[in-house]
């Protein structure tokens, strides 16, 4: 005879597999890790002298940028495998991994598609890739390739809809759109550097 207790679901499983929560710290190490580049960059002022001098202010305000961004995504990979909600509930980290997953995703597919023309020559000389461009394209597929990990995994976990897949994936134009052309063009318009 079923007990009462076995009429009811049992609630999702919020735990992460070790393997999954492992994928996490990885993304968020490599996040740090990619941010500390950028904050040497400052520390030594490498932009200050040569071609982009002139644009050295608002290369200072684009890479301050980026390591705040860099840094929410290693928070959003950590926040990902909680098995309680931190700081925002699941389904916002929902949309937030699917989101820097589509943003990464759509990067090195771009990246790619660069580096096949360029080894073509219809962009540009094949001697032009070197060793370190084909590291920075592997480092950007593994990345996304984490996040794709940690979108999946927490999207069953939490047993989410599939909205939130498709919101997530509205990251790309937000955000490369926004590093890319809003913010160079708003720092051009108050006069922080010159127009692109």
């Amino acid at each position: 005879m079923p007990t009462r207790s076995a009429e009811f679901h049992a609630p999702p499983s919020c735990q992460s597999p070790r393997w999954v929560t492992v994928a996490a710290v990885l993304v968020a190490v490599g996040c740090i890790g990619f941010a500390a580049v950028n904050v040497v960059f400052e520390g030594l002022d490498h932009f200050a002298d040569g071609p982009y001098a002139e644009y050295a202010s608002g290369i200072t305000v684009m890479n301050w940028l980026v390591i705040g961004l860099k840094v929410f995504g290693a928070v959003v990979a950590l926040l990902s495998v909680s098995s309680q909600p931190v700081l925002l509930r699941p389904a916002v980290v929902g949309v937030l991994t699917w989101g820097a997953f589509t943003t990464l995703a759509v990067y090195v597919v771009g990246s790619m598609v660069e580096a096949i023309g360029m080894a073509t020559g219809l962009l540009a000389d094949a001697d032009d890739i070197g060793l370190l461009d084909v590291g920075y394209m592997l480092f950007f597929l593994t990345l996304a390739a984490g996040f794709g990990v940690l979108a999946i995994s927490h999207t069953r976990r939490h047993r989410l809809p599939r909205r939130i897949a498709v919101l997530g994936m509205f990251g790309p134009p937000v955000v490369l759109g926004g590093v890319l052309f809003v913010v160079p063009s708003l720092l051009a318009a108050i006069g922080v550097m010159p127009p692109l």
